[in-house]
């Protein structure tokens, strides 16, 4: 029942050359850093990332972009990340961008063993109709399209059928977890991290407060242990390098 392991190198030493991966965080809130990094010392390549975005300030799934070890992301937001629009618009990844609930909903669903579900987010636009680019060809055509979706009628409103999301791996940051891998997540690092987590079907954790079993009441527990394989303790350096994605100040 022990998942700690020592580094988070040797956390991620098994993922391969085209693994998927669900990646949590939003922004620059929650993101496994240090897992992140593990990954791109080990040089894999070719990934398929479903995250809510790719990285921000040259951190996170950036530093994985940047290199370009992603092949494929699935999310839902590319802001103000100037080298993921630049290898979109030029035809070096694929992207299939989705509604942010949407997104939510199909990890969660992957996580609890849905294959699909109905929403009627994306009723009537490219998201069910198809269309939407996925790979562009560096010319400003399209090269890759997203296809049109199943949608049906319930009770006179129509509804698109989505799929619901697994990967192979699943890399998160909790703000406490135990050694049977129970964790809780601080404010807004829990908004995809836990449905992150249960898509994958190897999860790791990096925590920035490790603690014994029992040490978090069962109330508390965020995500149930079940869905994660592996532990990584940070050292307090490494919980404490949270970063500001845009610092504001208020006049006197």
């Amino acid at each position: 029942m022990d998942k700690v392991v020592a580094t988070a190198a040797e956390a991620v030493a098994d993922i391969p050359d085209g693994a998927s991966l669900a990646v949590g965080g939003f922004g620059l809130s929650g993101v496994p850093n240090e897992l992140i990094k593990a990954v791109y010392a080990r040089g894999v390549r070719d990934l398929a990332v479903v995250s809510n975005n790719c990285g921000a300030l040259d951190s996170g799934l950036a530093v994985l972009l940047a290199a370009g070890r992603i092949a494929r992301v699935t999310g839902s937001y590319i802001g103000a990340n100037q080298e993921f629009a630049r290898q979109y618009l030029a035809g070096e990844i694929e992207v299939e961008m989705i509604p942010q609930g949407t997104l939510a909903e199909r990890l969660r669903a992957g996580g609890c063993g849905i294959p699909a579900f109905y929403t009627p987010a994306g009723v009537g636009t490219q998201v069910a109709e198809g269309g939407l680019p996925w790979r562009y060809d560096g010319r400003g055509g399209v090269a890759l399209a997203s296809p049109a979706k199943e949608v049906r009628d319930f009770d006179g409103t129509e509804y698109v059928l989505e799929r619901g999301i697994r990967t192979d791996f699943a890399l998160v940051r909790a703000a406490k977890g135990d050694r049977h891998g129970n964790l809780v997540f601080g404010k807004s690092s829990r908004n995809f991290n836990p449905l992150a987590a249960m898509a994958g079907r190897v999860t790791v954790a990096e925590v920035e407060e490790l603690v014994e079993p029992g040490g978090i009441p069962p109330d508390e527990v965020h995500l149930p242990g079940i869905f994660v394989r592996r532990v990584v303790a940070l050292t307090p350096e490494q919980a404490a390098d949270k970063g500001i994605e845009k610092r504001t100040v208020r006049g006197r």
